[in-house]
């Protein structure tokens, strides 16, 4: 199972969606996320049909947190046209990571 790493930090279990179709389900139908679900490629989410808030962090192609979001349901996020990958989060976990802008985030197996 991956893991979400800053320095010498294990934040979260992470799921990682690589394919198109797992990018687009993201995670639509869910009652909650264990960890976090990583998009790769993205630079830009929704929580259309979303069943609750959540944490979002754009990250750069050598994990730099570009961006950090939280958004309620049925709400777009903005397009982060440098970011490589997205971090997603129940809200409220990134603070308790305090996960931050400027943080270097790595996925590790």
């Amino acid at each position: 199972m991956p893991w979400l790493v800053r320095a010498a930090d294990v934040l979260a279990a992470a799921e990682v969606a690589r394919s198109g179709r797992e990018r687009r389900r993201g995670l639509l139908g869910r009652d909650g996320v264990e960890g976090a679900l990583v998009l790769a490629p993205c630079r830009h989410v929704h929580t259309f049909g979303m069943r609750f808030p959540i944490d979002i962090a754009f990250c750069d192609g050598d994990g730099v947190v570009l961006r950090v979001c939280s958004l309620p349901p049925w709400r777009l996020a903005p397009v982060v046209f440098r970011a490589r990958f997205v971090i997603e989060a129940e809200a409220g976990a990134f603070e308790r990571w305090a996960l931050h802008e400027g943080d270097i985030i790595e996925i590790e197996l």
